[in-house]
């Protein structure tokens, strides 16, 4: 078993379980995870005793987004500054902290970013399929992991969304076209909304929502229900399904998505967005974004 610093991963009879497992920070995206998640997801394909991977989050929610609190007010860092995890992580520091005086190279963030967006793929391209349970919130960075899980089960009253798409981001796994069709995607994109759980199996986005206290139960009772099926069955199910979405252009949208995402942080606005962390703070700097919308997003 992997030595992991921001998940759990362990073999439950024929349940791969990988927890994410940065609580105090909202199990918030560091460089690492994307890593450490395909990690987790390779060790449980490569387990003949798992049939069915379940993705969770410890804490008052299932991820926040990127956590972006020291990189977002850390205006200027220079190359070679600790990442948020302490880990030294040149180009994410650059990208984050890049001086709008100075040349913006774009391969810098697509380097980065395509790396994480590679993560966050495995559990697309994981032979085993891939559930996961939402709880509290699933916002920003963290709608990638779920997008990119193959079924999702939601708190009833849980927040979904990517309040980002106001300013300083756009998705790059971009699946929520194909998860919830255009329509319902740009009124999500355009606005920077967010819906709830309940929304979201009404969307086609969850195929199940249920009231906090009855989240674990209906979570484990699909589970059972899937790691039934022989490993066989279920790889060539989900090999054959996810080709329409390979025959949509998917590779070509996230490819596009990702250098979209780099240049979002890159614009008067986004510049805009990280003066005002570096002088308020990363979570002023967000309500100010989201007050005129009349919510609260997250990360």
């Amino acid at each position: 078993m992997a030595d992991h610093e921001t998940l759990i991963y362990e073999r439950d009879g024929r349940i791969g379980r990988i927890t994410l497992d940065r609580p105090e920070r909202g199990n918030g995206i560091t460089l690492r995870m994307p890593v450490e998640l395909a990690a987790a997801v390779e060790e449980a394909n490569l387990d003949p005793g798992v049939h069915v991977i379940a993705l969770a989050g410890n804490g008052s929610g299932f991820c926040g987004g990127y956590d972006l609190v020291d990189s977002a007010e850390g205006m200027g860092a220079a190359e070679g500054s600790p990442a948020l995890d302490g880990a030294p992580t040149a180009p994410a520091v650059v990208a984050a902290n890049h001086d709008p005086g100075a040349t913006w190279d774009p391969v810098v963030d697509f380097q980065m970013m395509s790396r994480n967006l590679r993560g966050f793929m495995s559990l697309f391209h994981s032979d085993k399929p891939v559930v996961v349970k939402i709880h509290g919130f699933c916002v920003a960075g963290g709608t990638d992991m779920a997008l990119c899980s193959d079924l999702i089960v939601a708190e009833d009253r849980a927040k979904i969304g990517y309040p980002p798409a106001r300013v300083w981001g756009v998705p790059t796994s971009m699946l929520w076209a194909h998860r919830v069709g255009l329509e319902r995607a740009k009124r999500l994109l355009l606005t920077g909304d967010s819906i709830d759980g309940t929304t979201a199996v009404e969307w086609g986005l969850a195929s199940e929502a249920a009231p906090l206290a009855e989240l674990d139960a209906r979570f484990e009772a699909l589970l059972e229900r899937m790691a039934r099926v022989p490993v066989n069955q279920l790889v060539m199910h989900k090999l054959a399904l996810n080709q329409a979405l390979y025959a949509q252009g998917l590779q070509a949208t996230q490819t596009m998505s990702v250098f979209f995402d780099g240049i979002a942080r890159h614009t008067p606005e986004g510049y805009d967005f990280q003066r005002r962390a570096a002088e308020a703070g990363f979570r002023e700097a967000v309500r100010e974004r989201d007050e005129p919308f009349g919510d609260l997003g997250l990360r």
